[in-house]
């Protein structure tokens, strides 16, 4: 039976799940089904923002469409953001658990503007991992971690359940590694078992603070840690995904972005790797 009890992971008090709906036909999304769970499981509130993006005479490529035909679909989109609010409000009553929505339609960039705001009132966002490289989901991913001081969980399709027993903790010695990992406190107290992993060479790892310093620190907080040091192989992200893979880990908690995402898009990043792919949802924090 899994540890993730309301009693052990009571420190989550509210959490955010925000979808956008850019087109009729938008992928089903994984990050409602799990903040409903996450927040069943914590005895959590929950709310949900099914945003749709509202067209703009603005945008160059709005153009081609009539004001008629800008006007219809905005109404398709805002209809589909409503039926997507009032099906997750059903299944929270049908959970037990207490769910409000919202329902706005924006423009961009205020949609995205609109979420960072939102969730720097709750203890943590969960938001889906688009299919594209550039799409709302991904900025609104973006923003939230550069502008709500709150962490987000960035879910991946298919993972559609909360769960946390085995965590997997990415260990670079970082701020934003340490930030992610006391942000992430109540899943590792509540998870059975938690691996701090680090990646590099010898030196590398030694140069930051060692997992193994930071393992202490965790076990005072009732955390069940182990520690592993691998070498980085093809890439530090391909390492890390691999061993989250041989751990069967549940969820991934990692500092995102220690340079900036204009870098880690020209010079590759971690957290941009772990946002094209990854086997398990992220705990993300900065």
């Amino acid at each position: 039976m899994s540890r993730s009890s309301p009693s052990q992971i009571a420190g989550i008090r509210d959490v955010l799940v925000g979808t956008a709906v850019e087109g009729e036909r938008e992928e089903t999304s994984s990050a409602i089904g799990y903040g409903l769970t996450l927040a069943k499981a914590a005895g959590a509130h929950l709310t949900v923002q099914s945003a749709s993006w509202r067209l703009s005479g603005d945008d160059a490529w709005v153009g081609d469409f009539d004001d008629e035909g800008v006007s219809v679909m905005d109404r398709r989109l805002d209809a589909l953001a409503r039926s997507i609010a009032e099906r997750s409000a059903g299944d929270a009553v049908q959970a037990g658990v207490v769910c409000t929505t919202e329902v706005p339609s924006l423009p961009y960039p205020e949609i995205v503007n609109r979420l960072a705001g939102r969730a720097r009132l709750y203890d943590l966002t969960v938001l889906d991992v688009g299919p594209r490289t550039y799409d709302l989901d991904r900025e609104m991913i973006e923003m939230a971690l550069f502008q709500s001081g709150r962490p987000v969980i960035a879910v991946p399709p298919g993972h559609d359940v909360f769960a946390a027993r085995r965590i997997m903790v990415a260990w670079d010695g970082s701020a934003q590694a340490a930030r992610a990992a006391n942000d992430a406190l109540p899943f590792l107290r509540a998870a059975d078992a938690v691996e701090i992993v680090s990646v590099g060479t010898e030196a590398e790892i030694h140069g930051a603070v060692p997992g193994a310093e930071f393992a202490p620190h965790l076990a005072r907080h009732g955390v069940t840690v182990s520690v592993n040091d691998l070498p980085k192989g093809d890439s530090v992200a391909d390492t890390l995904r691999a061993q989250a893979g041989l751990y069967r880990a549940d969820m991934i908690v990692m500092g995102a972005y220690r340079h900036s995402p204009t870098r880690e898009y020209f010079f590759g990043g971690v957290t941009r790797s772990f946002l094209r792919g990854s086997p398990a949802p992220l705990f993300l924090a900065r």
